[in-house]
């Protein structure tokens, strides 16, 4: 029973998130944490960190490593699928009818209304992570320090993550 409702809670997150791997956190700890009580912040926080370290998009290593921590295997390829098919069976759908309504007047408004609330649900995102993860002078430092790298200096995402756990090592 378990493993449906894994299947079925990602796959409502994968039919009703707009705007990526993001955009998808939110519903993600709401579902997750907040709703049914799977994980607690702490540990949501741990595997967002692992996702984002790990080859792929985040939306789908979240849901992999969420579904394994809740049920081992089966509940890490129930979350998979059920993060992924719906986008999968919309794309087909959209991609078949997108390029004759595209150009349509009612078309690019709704993409000029849905463009700024996917800047909200990553900026819900980023709060929500910021502040289940800067909680000492330390953290905030190496908050700081990475998106000031990240932000001016351009520098590639893996290094400052390399750079951020030699400083985690260092510090704590």
């Amino acid at each position: 029973m378990l493993i449906i409702k894994l299947f079925i809670i990602f796959a409502k997150i994968g039919a009703f998130s707009i705007g990526g791997g993001y955009a998808m956190l939110p519903f993600i700890q709401r579902e997750i944490i907040d709703k049914n009580h799977y994980l607690n912040l702490k540990e949501f926080s741990d595997i967002l960190a692992i996702s984002q370290m790990t080859p792929g998009p985040i939306a789908i290593n979240s849901a992999t490593f969420v579904g394994y921590k809740i049920s081992g295997f089966i509940g890490s390829v129930a979350a998979t699928l059920g993060i992924v098919l719906p986008s999968f069976l919309m794309i087909i759908l959209i991609a078949t009818f997108f390029v004759k309504f595209y150009d349509k007047k009612e078309v690019k408004a709704a993409f000029l209304g849905i463009r700024p609330a996917v800047l909200g649900l990553l900026l819900a995102a980023a709060y929500s992570v910021t502040k289940s993860n800067v909680l000492d002078l330390k953290s905030l430092f190496i908050f700081i320090f990475s998106f000031g790298i990240l932000f001016i200096k351009k520098m590639d995402p893996i290094l400052v993550l390399i750079i951020s756990a030699v400083l985690g090592i260092i510090f704590y």
